[in-house]
């Protein structure tokens, strides 16, 4: 048997292992990179087509802030002479000038209360009833007592005067009639005893009325009718405050006391004004009464004490006000509206409008500035009567800005544009010629911003290289 060989069977391809699956990560890796391609080139035209328009925008501000749409409008008002009041400022808590708590003067039961609580009693209304039906007995048998004594005087005084005719006939002897004379004095005696216990009576009566004794408002009920009072107790029935007039003690630091003490050692009457927590309201006015004699070491504050007539009760016992005392009145004052003076880095300051008509320039002028009250401000120097000074739209100013001036109320200090911005990091007054950074870039963006009718859009990035 032959044995049979196999030869090996050759193919024409390398043994070579398959390759790998491709990857999803890499087979997306082309359209991101096509995607941001197409990003850069619309960012690239984006910002070659909008150049030219920005260019064209800052190229039309002119010079002083005159920006596309001519000069800024602005409020303005005109400095003028008038008065300013200087006040001094306290804390203060309202107190009844009078408190009684009304107790019974008398044992016995409560009748009747007919004033309800809260209201307002006059001097010697009736309050509360105490049960007289008891004291009424004593009385009338205290006038019993005295009608009886008084019968008892008048049978001895008729036996006084027989006793003496006796003795006249030498019928009695003379201790008898000087017996009767001193039971005629005894029984006088008793009478004015028992006009005593008359009059003791009538005034326990009395007492069982309980009148007001002051005008003033009812509290709470301390006791309701029924119960069994005494005079002992130490709970009242009543208590009645004194609201018409009324006080108010306030403080104020030892600094302020002087011009007040010599206002009030010159005989002034001093007034005052009562206001709410947060100064919004006035609630009354009165007059400054007293200050006390000492200052607290602890505080470095000294109290006053001030009288309302408190006639519509707009103050309240313990309530919590502002007392503003008025100390003194300084006249013929420059005075401008608060909102006009702006702060610096170089001070206060006021933007003054020179020229007239509807357009005029603006100039940064110093000022010191003295007293503000309300929303008026006195100024010491710096300004003179007839000067007009931006009131509104100051946040687009800078030294000698075209303006379109119109004269009307500004919007506050806290309003943009007003006195707030400035004081909240606003830019300081530039000098004369000059700009400052901040002034320069608010003007260029109101400019661009106004040139094209609406808000930039676009891209954020661009937005920012062209501030």
């Amino acid at each position: 048997m032959s044995a049979s060989t196999h030869s090996p069977v050759v193919t024409d391809r390398p043994n070579v292992p398959p390759p790998p699956p491709k990857s999803p990560k890499k087979r997306h890796t082309g359209w991101v990179w096509l995607v941001l391609a197409l990003a850069i080139g619309a960012l690239a035209w984006f910002l070659h087509s909008s150049a030219p328009q920005n260019n064209a925008s800052a190229g039309k501000k002119g010079k002083g802030g005159k920006g596309a749409m001519g000069p800024l409008p602005v409020s303005v008002a005109k400095a003028h002479t008038g008065s300013i009041p200087v006040y001094q400022d306290g804390l203060g808590t309202v107190t009844a000038f009078y408190t009684v708590t009304v107790r019974s003067r008398v044992d016995g039961q409560l009748m009747t209360v007919p004033v309800k609580e809260g209201d307002l009693v006059t001097e010697g209304q009736l309050i509360a009833q105490i049960d007289p039906r008891p004291y009424q007995v004593q009385l009338e048998q205290a006038e019993g007592t005295m009608a009886r004594d008084q019968a008892m005087l008048a049978n001895a005084k008729v036996d006084l005067d027989r006793y003496k005719t006796l003795l006249a006939q030498d019928a009695i002897p003379k201790q008898q009639l000087d017996t009767q004379g001193a039971l005629v004095a005894q029984y006088e005696g008793n009478i004015k005893t028992d006009q005593a216990n008359i009059d003791n009576a009538k005034l326990q009566l009395t007492y069982a009325r309980i009148t007001a004794p002051i005008t003033g408002r009812i509290g709470l009920r301390q006791v309701d009718p029924g119960n069994i009072v005494h005079a002992s107790d130490t709970t009242g029935l009543l208590i009645i405050t004194q609201v018409q007039p009324i006080s108010v003690l306030f403080t104020i630091p030892e600094d302020n006391l002087p011009p007040i003490l010599k206002k009030l050692r010159a005989g002034a009457h001093l007034p005052i004004i009562a206001t709410n927590r947060d100064k919004s309201e006035k609630l009354a006015s009165g007059t400054l009464l007293t200050i006390d004699n000492s200052i607290d070491p602890t505080t470095g504050t000294s109290r006053l004490k001030g009288i309302f007539e408190n006639k519509d009760s707009a103050l309240f016992p313990n309530q919590f006000v502002n007392i503003r005392v008025l100390v003194d009145t300084l006249s013929s004052q420059v005075v401008v509206p608060e909102v006009a003076v702006q702060q610096g880095s170089q001070g206060q300051f006021v933007y003054v409008v020179e020229g007239t008509g509807d357009q005029g320039k603006v100039r940064v002028q110093k000022v010191q500035v003295g007293v503000t009250e309300g929303q008026e401000t006195q100024i010491l120097s710096g300004l003179n009567p007839g000067d007009m000074v931006v009131i509104d739209g100051t946040d687009k100013l800078q030294n000698g800005s075209q303006v379109r001036p119109r004269t009307g109320a500004g919007p506050g200090a806290g309003a943009p544009g007003g006195r707030g911005a400035h004081k909240k990091g606003g830019a300081a007054p530039a000098d004369k010629g000059g700009t400052t950074p901040q002034s320069a870039e608010a003007g260029n963006s109101a400019a661009g911003n106004k040139g094209q009718g609406k808000k930039p859009e676009g891209n954020p990035q661009k937005a920012r290289e062209n501030q």
